[in-house]
């Protein structure tokens, strides 16, 4: 009778261990458990949006970060490997690349019945996620450059160029041991942003050729080059530059071309005494017409890649985080500017003066050349511009030199191109 009630017992034991193992290998949230790749800071404290999403979805989210200067490397690396996660965040300059190679999945087919909406988001930003009318990344947080002066050595914003080299000549004025403005030489972005200011391509139309001598750059470049020729500026690198914000302190420089984070770094490492002695403003416009001056696109997306098995829950991570309320909790916990406009409206973000040109410049930035071989040929323009600043080639030479150099490194994508079209 032991012996029977005692395989009873055994038998009930192993069907509820049977039962439990099933149970363990069907549920849902182990199914869905996504793996998302974030980067720098940000990779950081994404998880802390996490728990709500889960609570919603019963879907689970594996995170890993990812410094800013292995991201780049590690991704195309995954993807050659076919080890890539779900989605990751990555650098919206990076997307032509890495959908030239293949490795992104078409956001477009879901856009059609989602929370997320193009005209929520500012156009410029929102074009550098698309390549070819497919959309491949969705705007997570957003970057830009505006203009950061002293206000008690620049009494009025400069709203064009002509107002710009006043104030710039004013500063000089009152400081002559001084500059007026700094513009790292080893930087390519001061000279790229005039341009689009000027409403230069910088490629021809199918990103095949440079446009570097059409006159909408040259006129930009020279503006550039004259500040250099004027004193306003002195030609140094940033690496030359001990510390940017005691410079800015001491009125070594009164203008300085820089982004968001500034804002937080501005108020930590500047001294009491220049409490209310700094603003922010858009970029001025070559004309008054075009004010304000168009400056880049910038900042990171979401995107999920083509070997996904979970394309479906990784848009459903990032529909949530697009909405309003966790851009203003990702805003709160990164300084990161939303992409989102109604998160513009959180009064974090609305009442913080610093913010208020970023704001507005965000409606006046356009993407850059949507090719792979953006950052080589950016790095020839800073080459190229530093060489013009100190007098080892004209302006006609460096943009002639920028086209040569441009169209050998986009020797590859019109032969690419060349042999698509002749199918």
């Amino acid at each position: 009778m032991k012996r029977h009630h005692h395989s009873t017992f055994n038998i009930q034991h192993l069907t509820f261990l049977v039962l439990l193992c099933l149970a363990c290998t069907i549920r849902p949230a182990h199914q869905d458990r996504l793996k998302f790749w974030g980067l720098g800071h940000e990779g950081e404290v994404v998880s802390q949006l996490l728990p709500e999403f889960t609570r919603r979805t019963g879907i689970r989210v594996d995170v890993q970060q990812i410094p800013w200067t292995a991201a780049h490397e590690k991704l195309l690396t995954a993807f050659v490997g076919d080890a890539t996660p779900d989605l990751a965040q990555m650098g919206n300059t990076w997307i032509p690349e890495f959908n030239a190679v293949g490795a992104l999945e078409s956001l477009s087919p879901r856009l059609a019945n989602s929370s997320v909406r193009q005209q929520d988001h500012f156009p410029g930003i929102w074009a550098t996620n698309v390549v070819d009318d497919v959309v491949y990344g969705i705007p997570w947080y957003v970057d830009t450059r505006v203009l950061f002066y002293r206000t008690d050595l620049v009494p009025k914003p400069p709203r064009m160029w002509d107002d710009w080299l006043a104030a710039m000549q004013h500063v000089k004025a009152q400081r002559p041991n001084s500059y007026a403005i700094l513009l790292p030489t080893n930087q390519w972005e001061e000279v790229t942003i005039m341009a689009l200011a000027n409403h230069a391509s910088l490629l021809n139309a199918d990103g095949t050729e440079g446009a570097f001598r059409d006159p909408k750059f040259v006129g930009a470049f020279r503006f550039f080059v004259d500040i250099f020729r004027r004193r306003f500026a002195q030609a140094v690198a940033n690496t030359q530059v001990a510390n940017v914000y005691q410079g800015f302190a001491q009125g070594d420089f009164a203008m300085y071309i820089t982004g968001p984070w500034n804002v937080g770094e501005f108020r930590k490492r500047l001294p009491p005494e220049m409490d209310g002695k700094w603003a922010t403003t858009p970029m001025p416009a070559p004309r008054a017409s075009d004010w304000p001056g168009t400056s880049m696109a910038g900042g990171s997306s979401l995107v999920i890649f083509r070997a996904s098995k979970k394309k479906d829950a990784a848009w459903k991570l990032i529909e949530f985080l697009s909405e309003p309320a966790q851009q203003i909790r990702f805003y709160e916990l990164t300084q990161d500017l939303p992409a989102h406009r109604d998160a513009w409206k959180a009064p974090a973000v609305a009442t913080d003066p610093p913010l208020a040109a970023f704001r507005e410049q965000l409606e006046h930035v356009a993407p850059l050349p949507r090719v792979p071989e953006w950052e080589q040929i950016a790095t020839t323009i800073y080459q190229d511009g530093e060489a013009t600043v100190r007098g080892r080639m004209t302006v006609e030479q460096a943009a002639a030199d920028l086209d040569q150099k441009a169209d050998h490194i986009l020797a590859k994508r019109r032969w690419v191109l060349a042999r698509m079209r002749g199918r």
